[in-house]
């Protein structure tokens, strides 16, 4: 089998402390910065000769995620049937893509008064007239329950109840969000929190808080700093310490690490001078931002992205949002417009180090690796006491195969946290593929033995340590035991299943070969590797055809130079064999 094949695919780590978009929704702190659109293209010289011709040059931009371009070839078309509702629609969807919200409610407000169907521009107008302080006009424009999301709709109408004053009303037409479903009641408390801190009822914000941090389960980290700061306003700075403390412990502390900075620079970090949100549109950009970690969640990220837009719109300054968005735009490839998101993140807010970490890591995406680099560099000289910024190097050397760079990138931030924490399986498993492909077996092993005894049950660990010991004929019995228990985790991961069934196949038990790889051709159809295992796993059982089959689908599926030469030796093999014997 190829190492590196194996490498590449047992070895992909995500972001730098835990995929962003999903848990971002429930994460992290708040501080000030500006928000910012997306790049912005000159249209061609033939826009605006038909109406077709920039109807059908916008859908292609947009299949180039280019949504700004986009955009610009539907106003032009706009401007040759200004009353198209479907053209207004789109135009309007495609601006907020691009971070264009004020256009976009220009165009809502036209859309909304040719059309009575409630979309997202009903979402638009109302939070446009949160925006310029009109809360009276915004419960016209929120008639529909159900916008997008159950809850959306409610918060903001009690914001604008806010905004006019009054606070009773507005508290009581959030107690519609306890009929909401699951979350609502959370929803519930967290806005009655902020409102009645808005309206300087710092008590009755305070048990609102405390609602909101008990909450069934682990409550989101967004919901705890909110709360804690809410307590802490209230003059119970002890207790929002012992939350944010307690909670700490619940979560990966490399997530909590900006929440638990606020502890630090306790009083004046846990207890600001002002309401939480200062205005309607905070608590209204603070609605939008949990409206789109739920469509995020439903993997429904493209009005997601609209709704951090029109969130950003409310408040520029929110960093848990430009974060957000910027992972966002990162996952639509549009990786320059994330960059800039990120970097938009004030330096003074406690996000600021993780929006750094993501922009290098988004910068080696674009094989901008020399800038990555030195980002990375410099921020460890900054903060040398914080191994992430050359965790984050030591992965993008490993990725890179310049393992022993990699290697010694890892000892350095390895030796920052000794002793060891038990998440640091991860690094352990990372260092150990670094060693291991630098032909440091020893102590490859001493890595993924250590991850073990962090997680004894992690199946990448398993897998990757269970294969290389039947690569070299070591600790047989209990190298088959590790991947049989890796497949018992993840039984439908094709590449540990590989590992199984190519073990058996070492072992010289063809027939159980062929049964595991052929399940692993089926979960992971286009790996050349698989296929190419289970070629040699039909000749050994006399299946000369299908082998032929499946090594000729195995060329065809990209492989690796040196597996591709192999390959090519193994077809010729049989068909001289095949030739020999006349068939």
């Amino acid at each position: 089998m190829m190492f590196s094949a194996r490498l590449r695919r047992t070895s992909r780590r995500g972001r730098s402390s835990a995929a962003l978009v999903f848990a971002l929704a429930a994460a992290a702190c708040v501080a000030d910065s500006g928000a910012g659109g997306g790049a912005r293209a000159e249209l061609s010289p033939a826009s605006g000769d038909t109406l077709s011709g920039n109807y059908l040059a916008a859908r292609h931009a947009q299949a180039e995620k280019s949504d700004g371009v986009a955009a610009d070839f539907l106003l032009a078309a706009l401007e040759k049937s200004p009353k198209d509702t479907l053209l207004l629609h789109r135009a309007h969807n495609a601006l907020l893509s691009d971070g264009r919200a004020e256009e976009a409610a220009a165009l809502a407000h036209r859309y909304i008064a040719l059309e009575q169907i409630y979309e997202l521009p009903f979402i638009t107008v109302a939070s446009d007239d949160i925006k310029h302080a009109r809360y009276g006009a915004v419960a016209g424009h929120l008639m529909a329950d159900g916008l997008l999301t159950p809850s959306l709709g409610v918060i903001l109408r009690a914001w604008a109840q806010q905004g006019l004053g009054r606070t009773d009303e507005a508290l009581t037409t959030l107690k519609a969000l306890k009929t909401k479903g699951a979350g609502g009641e959370d929803l519930y408390e967290l806005h009655a929190a902020l409102i009645a801190d808005a309206a300087g009822r710092k008590q009755a914000a305070a048990e609102h808080a405390r609602a909101a941090a008990a909450g069934p389960g682990v409550p989101p980290m967004r919901t705890v700093h909110l709360a804690g700061t809410i307590l802490a306003r209230a003059g119970h700075v002890d207790e929002a310490e012992a939350l944010y403390v307690e909670m700490a412990k619940k979560y990966d502390p490399d997530q909590v690490a900006a929440l638990l900075d606020l502890v630090r620079t306790k009083p004046a970090g846990l207890a600001p001078a002002g309401p939480v949100m200062g205005s309607p549109a905070g608590g209204a950009a603070e609605a939008l931002f949990e409206a789109a970690g739920a469509l995020a969640r439903a993997d429904q990220r493209e009005q997601s992205l609209m709704l951090g837009m029109l969130g950003l719109y409310l408040k520029p300054n929110l960093p848990i949002l430009q974060m957000f968005v910027a992972e966002l735009l990162d996952q639509a490839d549009r990786h320059e417009d994330a960059n800039r998101m990120y970097a938009s993140v004030d330096r003074a807010s406690p996000l600021s180090w993780q929006a750094r970490l993501f922009r290098a890591e988004n910068l080696n995406r674009m094989e901008r690796f020399q800038e990555a680099e030195k980002e990375l560099r410099a921020m460890a000289a900054e903060r040398p006491e914080d191994p992430q910024p050359m965790l984050v190097l030591g992965d993008m050397l490993r990725q890179r195969e310049r393992y022993a760079e990699a290697i010694a990138v890892y000892d350095e931030a390895i030796s920052l946290k000794e002793p060891l924490p038990p998440q640091y399986w991860r690094v352990l498993y990372a260092r150990g593929i670094a060693l291991e492909r630098a032909k440091q077996w020893d102590r490859a092993e001493a890595d993924f033995l250590r991850a073990l005894q962090f997680e004894p049950d992690q199946p990448l660990v398993l897998n990757y340590l269970g294969y290389s010991w039947v690569e070299q004929g070591t600790n047989l019995d209990r190298a088959q035991e590790m991947i049989r228990r890796a497949v018992e985790l993840r039984p439908n991961d094709g590449f540990i299943v590989d590992s199984l069934g190519w073990v058996y196949y070492r072992l010289g038990k063809y027939p159980e070969a062929v049964v595991q790889l052929e399940r692993a051709v089926e979960l992971q159809p286009e790996d050349p590797v698989i296929n190419d295992h289970l070629g040699d796993a039909y000749q050994a059982v006399g299946r000369q055809r299908e082998a032929r089959f499946q090594w000729s689908a195995a060329l065809g599926l990209s492989p690796e130079p040196q597996l591709k030469a192999e390959l090519e030796r193994k077809l010729q093999g049989i068909i001289k064999e095949a030739n020999a014997l006349g068939r």
